[in-house]
């Protein structure tokens, strides 16, 4: 459940405060955007903007970040809404971080 303006989610390379970050989704709701990056070397890459998001404050979503032959398939509740393309390999994503204005309720990992 969002409860605020911004949260995000990392796929990360290691649980070292410096990982690399293989997908940085962070939706921005002050921003009616949503950003998509990667971190490598400790660098920020060229961010990707989505539209709108699909996301309300106090509502649950359910979202699924898939990897897919040509970069990961963003979709929230049964919409599409994103492809970012691979900066990185995604094999290298071995954590998950959630953090800022959202509760998770339930993660699954397959």
């Amino acid at each position: 459940m969002c409860f605020g303006n911004r949260f995000y989610i990392n796929l990360l390379c290691s649980d070292d405060p410096d990982s690399e970050i293989v997908l940085h989704f962070n939706p921005r709701l002050d921003e009616s955007s949503v950003v998509f990056n990667t971190m490598e070397c400790s660098a920020w890459g060229s961010e990707e903007r989505g539209g709108s998001p699909a996301f309300q404050r106090g509502e649950s979503f359910e979202l699924h970040l898939i990897a897919k032959k040509e970069g990961f398939k963003v979709v929230v509740g049964d919409t599409e809404y994103h492809q970012f393309s691979y900066r990185l390999p995604p094999e290298r994503a071995l954590w998950m971080e959630v953090g800022g204005d959202v509760q998770p309720e339930l993660v699954k990992i397959f």
